[in-house]
This record gives C-alpha cells, structure tokens and sequence, in this order.
C-alpha cells in the first residue's frame, strides 16, 4: 500500500484545514487508517483513527471535539478536519494504515505516507 498525505499548510490560530490522504496498492476497504504527528524533538504520536468501514473513530484527547477523521473507501481517500486550530497543532501530520484491529501505537501501523506540515499562526 502507498500513501500519499496533502493538505498542509499556514493557518491561523481558530482556523481549518483538510489534510487528505490517498491510497494505491492493495485493497483498502480492508484497511483501518490512522493520522499521527511529530514535532522536533518529540515523537510521534497518535492523533486519530477510523475504522476499515468508516463507522468507528478514536481520537486523542488534545484533538477530541476539533479534528474529524473519515474514510472513503470508493475513493481510496482519508481525511482529517481540523477546527479551531490551536498553536500548538502546528507539526508534520501523517497518514498511515493498518489491519483492522484497533491501535493507537505507531509501532502497529504497517504503511507510512510522507508528511504534511500544518503550521498554526498565534
């Protein structure tokens, strides 16, 4: 499976952004998809994560209420919606893809997309 991120770019702080992901290789309906983070100096860590059918999410909790991950699977795509961007969103966002059981650890995700930069202005 390849993975391809979009969407980054400047904000300001209240503002939105579509990050979008797509999908080539293998079946993907089959796949659950994560979106993860990273800023220097820290690891990567876990901001959400749909279901291979789109019906289940779970969010961190910095996120929760603000940012929406979907899943299209006729269209090989997954999303993030991010509202009310703060600050401290600003990172390098990617997707990523696993089987369907659910985790939150980027050690259990098998494919990677390159990253998106999302920087939120104060």
């Amino acid at each position: 499976v390849q993975l391809q991120a979009s969407g980054g770019g400047l904000v300001q702080a209240g503002g939105s952004l579509r990050l979008s992901c797509a999908a080539s290789g293998r079946t993907f309906t089959t796949l659950r998809m994560g979106w993860f983070r990273q800023t220097p100096g820290k690891e990567r860590e876990f901001v959400a994560t749909v279901s291979w059918n789109g019906g289940s999410t779970y969010y961190a909790d910095s996120v929760k209420g603000r940012f929406t991950i979907s899943k299209d699977n006729s269209k090989k795509m997954a999303f993030l919606q991010m509202n009310s961007l703060k600050p401290e969103d600003t990172a390098i966002y990617y997707c990523a893809a696993k089987n369907p059981v659910v985790a939150v650890s980027q050690s259990e995700y098998e494919y990677w997309g390159q990253g998106t930069q999302v920087t939120v202005s104060s």
